[in-house]
């Protein structure tokens, strides 16, 4: 495992990190807390030290499981995770106040309920999960952070970026009030490297790449004849013919690489370790197999220039969210 700073916090943590999303147990359907709690164990024993959750996954479940395992852990693991938009809406909405969103005072409960599902007295990166730059002026997000430093429930703050929009998160960045923000950075979507990406690096901002594998897309394993069950967040992502978008623009990216299916996953991720920018990485991995493979990315170093250039002609525009 290799380890880079989190930004201008004093925190080294691990190049990979740990994606908690899936292993909520309400959106990611066909996993076990038994088999996700192995996987997350197993990538700790290989020097991962850095986990992301959110209290809505799973309603505090994701936070407890998270819990459960970095209390037991002998080392120092960092514990990143959320505040959820109190409407309930994910993205933020243009024209909704923050006041529907994050009222300070529901700012410091989401944090106190946070603390009690992790067991732990202190949040290490406490982050709103959605933003909307409308609300740069306002006061709540700003007393919300300061009282969570202040009174020691959260070491760092953060913003977790709306989907696909970097630049929405310029103006916060610019405020020097936060400490992260959380990006979708892949492959497919390279949108942060334009503006985003260097202002973090001006500004010591650490950067948390999510969504390394598109949800599924780059690991090469979709296709029309994928199935996910009914209710698992993944049937939505790839509803109508996306998968055969996805299986289109993978084949034609592997034809480019020269390479086959099976490497398409390290391919990923090390793309997004390659760039300065990127803190750590977050994929999620609810199998044994998966996390041994994902910690052993980082020690294989950036991808060379060529195949970077390669990878830059495959990004793709478009929002499988909607």
């Amino acid at each position: 495992m290799k380890y880079r700073k989190l930004g201008r916090t004093n925190f080294e943590i691990s190049e990979m990190g740990y994606g908690a999303w899936g292993i909520g147990g309400t959106q990611w359907l066909g996993g076990s807390d038994g088999e996700s709690l192995a996987a997350l164990r197993r990538a700790i024993d290989l020097g991962l030290n850095f986990i992301d959750t959110a209290l809505a996954y799973g309603a505090g479940h994701s936070e407890q499981l998270v819990g459960q395992v970095v209390r037991e852990a002998g080392g120092r693991i960092y514990v990143a995770t959320k505040v959820p938009p109190k409407n309930q809406l994910w993205p933020a909405r243009p024209g909704i106040g923050i006041d529907q969103v994050f009222p300070y005072d529901y700012i410091l409960r989401s944090t106190e309920r946070s603390l009690k599902n992790l067991g732990v007295e202190t949040i290490d990166l406490q982050q709103l999960h959605v933003w909307n730059p409308e609300w740069i002026a306002r006061d709540e997000w700003r007393r919300g952070f300061e009282e969570l430093k202040r009174s020691g429930k959260a070491r760092a703050v953060g913003i977790s970026i709306n989907d696909h929009q970097p630049d929405s998160a310029l103006e916060i960045v610019e405020t020097g009030l936060i400490d992260t923000v959380q990006v979708i950075y892949n492959v497919f979507d390279q949108g942060p490297e334009r503006k985003l990406f260097p202002l973090a690096i001006k500004r010591d901002i650490g950067v948390i790449a999510r969504v390394p594998l598109d949800e599924g897309s780059l690991t090469g394993k979709i296709d029309e004849n994928t199935r996910f069950a009914p209710g698992d967040f993944r049937a939505s992502y790839f509803k109508g013919d996306r998968k055969k978008q996805v299986r289109e623009r993978v084949d034609r990216l592997l034809g480019d690489l020269g390479v086959d299916a099976a490497s398409l996953p390290e391919i990923a991720l090390r793309f997004c370790l390659s760039h300065p920018a990127v803190s750590t990485v977050i994929p999620g991995m609810r199998s044994l197999r998966n996390a041994e493979a994902n910690c052993a990315v980082p020690g294989k170093g950036p991808l060379p220039p060529e195949t970077l250039a390669t990878l830059r002609r495959h990004a793709w525009d478009r929002n499988f969210y909607d």
